[in-house]
């Protein structure tokens, strides 16, 4: 596709869309209440049905092939920004932060994570722009942290917090909703505030991965930077929806390592193998929903199990050849 020309307005426009969705969310959720898993995927459903009404719109006024790009570069970060849900866990949980203010770090963690994005996508823009065999070195990262992630966790969220309790002035008292307090005369962060630094600064490692990947179905940053705020807009809701079953997600490091491995190959084969935006969203649906399929039934299988041991000898099943036969 030939390189977009976006008008000004369309960027008003995304702008006015994001201001308008997080005002409502705001409001939506003022107060202390902890969102219920069936609130969550409610406004989860909420934040899908934005993103689809925009790809219209992107489809609309740019064409079918710019629509492709958007919802294979969403569906990618969509993908990808599940792993940020287990870096939430063990930050909020080394931190003791309660859910009652979880939600409040995630509001400005995302807020925090929009604009972090919007620069790296600019930088990257300018870079391809400039040296487009830069393309290369984007697709190797991406295939060599899908092996990194491949041989399991990289500790980041440990080595962050670590390094701020070192380096930053903090209490381990929470203080109601405030970030800092004053004692003794200075000024200290709490668990709030460090816990807020711990997921912006995981949030800009894990970018520097995601942002490559999105580079890889569409070189157009109005594309990829939209894309990329609706992905980000809903994580969120989508951190509640899976929260209980995040720990049993076993298998899905590995659909996210194929994900960035297909994003980096098709990166480093571009000049002899064309790969379309729409073959993009198709290879990626596929490849998470095998990795949660899979995770699903390894699950199940092992409640059943569970229920079986706990079941005196006499109520398990038993094999076929240790089957009493039939009364004749």
């Amino acid at each position: 596709m030939s390189e977009l020309i976006v008008p000004a307005w369309a960027w008003g426009l995304l702008a006015g869309v994001m201001l308008v969705l997080i005002a409502i969310d705001l409001f939506a959720h003022r107060g202390d209440r902890v969102d219920s898993r069936g609130r969550a995927l409610v406004w989860s459903v909420v934040w899908i049905a934005a993103a689809v009404g925009f790809g219209g719109f992107v489809a609309v006024w740019f064409g079918a092939a710019a629509a492709e790009q958007f919802f294979a570069a969403y569906l990618l970060e969509k993908s990808l920004s599940v792993d940020n849900l287990f870096l939430f866990v063990v930050i909020f949980g080394a931190l003791g932060i309660p859910p009652s203010e979880q939600r409040r770090v995630l509001t400005w963690g995302i807020l925090g994570a929009l604009v972090t994005r919007g620069v790296f996508i600019a930088l990257g823009a300018a870079m391809l722009h400039r040296w487009h065999e830069i393309t290369y070195v984007f697709g190797a990262i991406l295939v060599i942290t899908a092996f990194k992630m491949l041989r399991g966790g990289d500790g980041t969220s440990s080595r962050m917090l670590d390094w701020l309790e070192r380096h930053l002035p903090w209490t381990r008292e929470r203080s109601g909703h405030h970030f800092v307090v004053r004692r003794a005369g200075r000024w200290l962060a709490t668990p709030l505030l460090v816990a807020l630094l711990a997921i912006e600064l995981t949030d800009v490692v894990f970018a520097l991965d995601s942002i490559p990947a999105a580079f890889a179905v569409s070189e157009e940053p109005f594309v990829i930077y939209s894309s990329n705020v609706f992905a980000v807009l809903g994580l969120r809701a989508l951190y509640v929806v899976l929260f209980g079953a995040l720990a049993q997600l076993r298998y899905l490091k590995y659909g996210l390592s194929a994900v960035l491995a297909f994003a980096g190959a098709r990166m480093l084969a571009a000049p002899w193998i064309a790969i379309g935006p729409l073959v993009s969203v198709g290879a990626i649906a596929v490849m998470i929903g095998a990795a949660m399929l899979a995770s699903v039934i390894a699950a199940r299988r092992e409640r059943t199990s569970a229920r079986c041991h706990e079941l005196p000898d006499s109520m398990r099943p038993q094999p076929r050849h240790m089957r009493a036969p039939p009364p004749q």
